[in-house]
């Protein structure tokens, strides 16, 4: 049942993603994300799509991974669209009792869902090309600037690595108590909404026990190898920028020129 959850979980490579520097691939999503929301047309999003699609591909990650980590989101997608759909004004194409669907409801609620779609695909991107390791190395670089007032930049990067870390042995945790409990009786597949919110009950308590209980082995093997937090630590590999983050800087803002190119010409029309 949760074997479609990819979340966290990172795929071996030696492609040119895998290669980049951790701090090019967190600085390129979160680019690639305020991009997003500045698109407002279907031209724009064309764009956006083809350059994920050719992240994706240039990543050798299988595009069944991508769909999978979109999957459990289907929801959310759709009633995205929905609410769009039938709370935006403007020219009624379907009316279905109290509620009509109108044109400007439907461009709406198609871009939104995409939208959901790509920072989706594209955050999991860098999950499955970017190891736990070197993603840690990565956010603590750059929240150091933030040390000087007082952020700690090197345990709030840890804290976020464990947890993203964690999410994949959490799934795993959780499957195999659910077959546990299903062996017992357990139903989690009928029944109405509230009936299934219920029947959560008897998985939730155990998981959330096996949760504090790998949280409190963790600190104890910290403490056991004396983890004392990012103070005057080294590192065996350090992060360099290369030719090849460069060159994926170069391509980020290019496509940031044509989208910004193609809204001055949409203004100008």
């Amino acid at each position: 049942m949760l074997n479609d959850i990819t979340l966290g979980q990172y795929f071996p490579g030696k492609s040119p993603i895998h290669q980049l520097d951790p701090r090019t691939k967190i600085l390129g999503v979160v680019t690639y994300i305020s991009t997003i929301f500045l698109a407002e047309d279907y031209l724009a999003y064309a764009i956006l799509t083809a350059f994920a699609a050719m992240a994706v591909a240039v990543s050798r990650i299988p595009v069944s991974m991508v769909i999978k980590s979109i999957k459990p989101l289907w929801i959310i997608v759709l009633l995205t669209l929905a609410i769009h759909v039938f709370s935006t004004p403007g020219n009624v194409v379907v009316n279905l009792g109290p509620l009509a669907a109108t044109q400007e409801g439907i461009r709406m609620g198609t871009l939104m869902s995409l939208r959901l779609v790509l920072l989706i695909a594209v955050s999991s991107l860098l999950t499955f090309t970017t190891s736990p390791i070197a993603l840690t190395d990565g956010i603590e670089r750059l929240l150091n600037p933030l040390r000087r007032v007082g952020v700690p930049a090197h345990e709030l990067a840890m804290m976020m690595t464990i947890a993203l870390r964690f999410i994949p042995t959490l799934l795993e945790e959780t499957d195999r108590i659910m077959k546990a409990q299903m062996a017992r009786g357990a139903d989690f597949a009928s029944g109405n909404i509230l009936k299934r919110a219920k029947n959560m009950v008897p998985l939730l308590v155990p998981l959330f026990i096996s949760a504090f209980r790998r949280a409190d082995e963790l600190a104890v093997a910290m403490e056991a190898r004396c983890y004392r937090g990012g103070e005057n630590r080294t590192r065996m590999k350090e992060l360099k920028i290369g030719k090849i983050d460069i060159g994926a800087a170069v391509t980020l803002v290019v496509l940031i020129a044509i989208l910004v190119t193609v809204r001055a010409y949409k203004l100008a029309i």
